[in-house]
């Protein structure tokens, strides 16, 4: 665990920001004097900061309508063809394999999915399946190459692309296409950020809780205390690193402990939807009220909790058109076209809560109708 921050860098933080300064009005015996807190919230709804939270949050708020890709694939696309899913041990890459299964079959195309514990070793060994197996793509999300390098470099002998997302590495080099790479996650800190400094009205004391196991998250992470620190420059902020092994198992009890030994945060953020399981029914056994929870990555359970009033928000991630997008992009790859238009493409985020919240029956698409647009760009209506 980080402590917060010391006074010399709150200084230094609060050096490289403007802030609007508040200005005390005081004249005895006048009645039409504001009262200290009316005018310390005046004061705050015109900072700098605060306004830009808000505005950011509007932007981010908004349901996107459009998929990223516009371009026909103009050939008649093949069927017949085996694709590999290499799962990542959490339930968001399951629904992402599900996803994507789905599409496939739109092409008549099969997808075997492969399942790890979210080990090195698993997932090496599911690479090991997958060279095996020899299909004609391999799809995965959640690794770097690094892990598995070896069987990478035997797909690529093979001729057989790789599909990765959610993953910390870059494209190329036997990684034929990669979604949501690090510069593109980044903006979820953002996103978050956004929504805990205009909830707090600029005055939130927050603790983030991390699960650093998955390197992908590091941007989000880097992006929230940035922009959190830009906006709001004297809110408070700790960061928790949780390992993987909490997940499903010890987390509420490892929140509970830390909010009863912190009673002055105001605002918990989990760097993944699945970290908030089964917290808000340990909070209120614990008798701890008046938390506000924001996920990233959100899923089903934290949008029935958005939904009941347990949680405040969530980031919903791209999973439903992430799934179609690689789908397309194999389209492309197999009636001899560049993925390049589906690597270029700039997959949609939206921040949700219980005013915008489009379903808490099940992971929802952020587009309502992305199946029919991807299906007209694959000629199939």
């Amino acid at each position: 665990m980080s402590s917060r921050p010391g006074r010399a860098v709150r200084r230094a933080l609060t050096a490289t920001i403007p802030v609007t300064a508040l200005l005390a009005l005081s004249a005895c015996g006048n009645d039409t004097t504001p009262a200290t807190g009316t005018s310390q919230a005046a004061a705050a709804a015109d900072s700098p900061g605060l306004t830009a939270a808000r505005a950011a949050l509007k932007t981010y708020s908004a349901r996107p309508a459009h998929i990223p890709v516009s371009t026909p694939v103009g050939h008649k696309i093949p069927g017949g063809k085996q694709i590999d899913f290499i799962l990542c041990g959490v339930q968001s890459c399951k629904d992402l394999a599900d996803f994507t299964t789905a599409a496939a079959g739109q092409l008549g195309w099969k997808v075997k999915q492969i399942a790890t514990q979210g080990t090195p070793e698993s997932v090496q060994a599911a690479y090991e399946q997958a060279v095996r197996d020899k299909p004609d793509a391999v799809i995965a999300s959640g690794f770097p190459r690094a892990v598995y390098a070896k069987q990478l470099a035997q797909l690529k002998a093979a001729g057989i692309p790789v599909i990765q997302s959610n993953a910390d590495d870059v494209a190329g080099d036997g990684i034929s296409l990669l979604k949501n790479r690090p510069k593109d996650v980044a903006v979820q800190g953002e996103m978050i950020a956004s929504w805990v400094v205009a909830d707090s009205g600029g005055k939130a004391d927050t603790v983030y809780f991390d699960l650093p196991a998955y390197t992908i998250l590091k941007p989000v992470k880097d992006s929230f205390a940035a922009k959190y620190k830009q906006w709001c420059p004297t809110c408070g902020l700790d960061s928790v690193d949780v390992p993987i092994t909490a997940v499903g198992k010890d987390m509420p009890d490892r929140v509970v402990s830390y909010l009863r030994s912190h009673p002055k945060v105001t605002h918990v953020v989990f760097s993944l939807g699945l970290l908030n399981v089964g917290v808000p029914a340990a909070l209120k056994t614990a008798g701890i009220t008046g938390k506000h929870i924001v996920v990233n990555v959100g899923d089903a359970q934290n949008y029935q909790y958005i939904q009941s009033g347990l949680t405040d928000g969530a980031m919903a991630l791209n999973s439903h058109e992430l799934a179609w997008i690689q789908i397309d992009a194999l389209a492309r790859h197999f009636t001899g076209q560049s993925m390049d238009v589906d690597q270029q493409a700039a997959l949609p985020n939206m921040l949700v809560t219980k005013d915008n919240l489009p379903s808490a029956d099940g992971d929802f698409p952020l587009i309502q109708d992305y199946q029919a647009q991807f299906k007209a760009l694959w000629g199939l209506s």
